[in-house]
């Protein structure tokens, strides 16, 4: 008798565990995120600007008083900070550079990536 409530009890186990198991296509579980980040046409007029514009210009324009006096809203004043490197340390938020924005959140993904690219291309005045 003992016997035979040991073989239930493993049974009545392994059909709970077995009911509770399931596979599913994991694509249709967990569809792939879908990146909207274009990156084929960056240009300093459009993609630059726009980015530095939503993000940068309330305290690094030549109308802001903030920001220490570093103007971003020209070619001409965002060039050397992009050539010695300080503005991607900052909005990349490497360890030791002063992250930007700042006091707020980090620049997203994409936004990031627009402007490496474009410092990769050779900052083009495009």
């Amino acid at each position: 008798m003992k016997h035979k409530l040991i073989i239930a009890g493993v049974i009545t186990v392994i059909a709970f565990y077995g009911l509770g198991c399931f596979y599913d296509k994991s694509d249709l579980v967990y569809p792939p995120s879908v990146s909207t980040c274009d990156t084929t046409n960056i240009t300093y007029s459009t993609t630059v600007t726009g980015i530095l514009n939503a993000n940068c210009y309330n305290c690094h324009s030549g109308n802001a008083s903030l920001g220490g006096g570093i103007a971003l809203d020209t070619y001409s004043g965002l060039l050397p900070y992009m050539k010695n490197g300080h503005l991607i340390n900052d909005i990349q938020q490497i360890p030791g550079a002063d992250p930007m924005p700042k006091g707020e959140a980090k620049m997203d993904v994409c936004s990031i990536n627009k402007i490496v690219l474009w410092i990769n291309h050779g900052m083009p005045k495009n």
